[in-house]
């Protein structure tokens, strides 16, 4: 008999009740249903914002640092703001970043709708959403292990993000490209604005539980603290570095999809809205299949494969010339980047200690969005050279291959550290009780 593909099994009854499980707390669910709305605005809005600078300037470079000025913010700030975040009450945080988040994209929809945006305003608006998301990223992150009432649906529950964030990236290009082609790009703008609404009400209809915060102490000291508790972690310290490794030199071939669709391609908005959908149709997939999984257990080397296959998907895209090749080759990138990037908060939001959470998540916060804007400025300029964009693709891909390698051969010391850890929380329940009977049987003390 043949094997069922992926798609199939993941259908099966009993799959989806294991897929869905994190949807049985009310706020989570809250959260997801809110959160959708909003993402799909959030898609619109970067795909026609890439469009526009394009439009109104032709130039890669200029791509590249428009992308940078949005996400330098996330690097500078986010360790700041990982202090910050393990002292505020999330849910209100969350409010006060989405409610900004919503007047960045009005202000952008005016502009472009009166016909006066330029780049500057463009700039500007992507440094101020950038800081707002240097709170917001790190925040949210932290936010799920409040929101869910069952520790066991962790895991399902981030996977189940990545999958929302997937959901959205199929439908918004698509909608953008046809938009964009029709009534131009502040129509993108306007929905997005509107968007943020759905989640605003999600966060205040929600209730929540209080949340002790231990006593504040100086901010220097207590990201020191941080740094060096993820500096002596060998797990948290691997996969940030894969992560930011891979952020920095594969992630960032989104920022060129247009120069594919316009200039490779010979195509225009409508193709740039396929392409991006056709990743996110992939990373759809893969956020499914994590969510699927019932523990975290052989993650790490999931790491190792995902990069692989990003990068050698990433080759093969760089050098397509033709459309239907381009569409097949970009799902295979868009679900091992999301396999890599929810496997990766997957483990870190396992094994990372509760008072500590907001600071790792703010340092993954810089490791995936913070690496971003230097991976994203470098690509511009060196699709600007003679390497042209299917050349600076084509490098990004041998590099991320290149980390995945580098990372296999820490997976030993990684194990070394996550075994005790899996028992501690009984993800090892039969390596837990062989212990505590070993230890009974030799009359010590637990």
């Amino acid at each position: 008999m043949k094997k069922r593909s992926t798609a199939n099994r993941l259908l099966q009854p009993q799959v989806l009740r294991v897929m869905f499980r994190a949807l049985r707390s009310r706020n989570y669910r809250l959260f997801f249903l809110g959160q959708q709305v909003s993402l799909v605005g959030t898609w619109l809005a970067q795909v026609a914002m890439s469009w526009l600078v394009y439009r109104l300037t032709g130039s890669k470079l200029l791509l590249g640092v428009v992308a940078f000025a949005g996400q330098i913010p996330g690097f500078i700030l986010a360790p700041l703001a990982g202090v910050l975040v393990d002292r505020w009450e999330l849910r209100r945080t969350l409010v006060a970043t989405q409610a900004l988040a919503m007047l960045q994209a009005f202000a952008l929809a005016v502009l472009t709708l009166t016909g006066v945006v330029n780049v500057a305003h463009v700039l500007v608006l992507s440094i101020f959403l950038g800081l707002i998301n240097a709170v917001d990223m790190p925040a949210r992150q932290a936010f799920v292990v409040q929101m869910i009432e069952r520790r066991e649906d962790l895991s399902n529950a981030i996977a189940l993000n990545s999958s929302m964030v997937n959901a959205a990236r199929v439908l918004g290009p698509t909608v953008a490209g046809v938009l964009i082609a029709l009534v131009g790009e502040g129509p993108c703008f306007l929905i997005n604005g509107a968007s943020y609404l759905a989640v605003i009400a999600a966060l205040l209809a929600m209730r929540m539980r209080p949340v002790m915060k231990p006593p504040a102490k100086h901010v220097l000291h207590e990201l020191a603290d941080g740094f060096n508790y993820m500096r002596g972690s060998v797990p948290i310290k691997s996969i940030l570095l894969l992560m930011a490794l891979v952020s920095l030199v594969g992630i960032p071939y989104m920022v060129l999809m247009p120069v594919f669709a316009q200039d490779i391609l010979a195509g225009g908005p409508t193709t740039l809205g396929f392409l991006t959908a056709a990743a996110g149709g992939g990373a759809l997939v893969g956020g499914l299949l994590l969510a699927s999984r019932r523990s975290v257990l052989g993650l790490d080397r999931w790491l190792v494969a995902a990069a692989a296959a990003f990068g050698s998907a990433l080759i093969v895209f760089s050098f397509s010339r033709h459309l239907w090749l381009s569409l097949a080759v970009l799902p295979l990138a868009g679900f091992s980047m999301i396999v890599q990037l929810a496997a990766s908060n997957t483990l870190l939001q396992t094994i990372v200690e509760d008072n500590k959470r907001g600071r790792v998540m703010a340092f993954f916060t810089m490791a995936f969005q913070g690496m971003m804007p230097l991976g994203s400025l470098a690509a511009g300029t060196l699709a600007e050279t003679p390497l042209g964009a299917p050349g600076t693709v084509a490098l990004g891909g041998l590099c991320c291959i290149i980390s995945s390698l580098l990372f296999s051969r820490k997976l030993p010391a990684i194990r070394r550290q996550l075994h005790p850890i899996y028992v501690r929380q009984g993800i090892l329940p039969e390596i837990a009780e062989g212990l505590a009977a070993t230890t009974g049987k030799n009359g010590l003390k637990p």
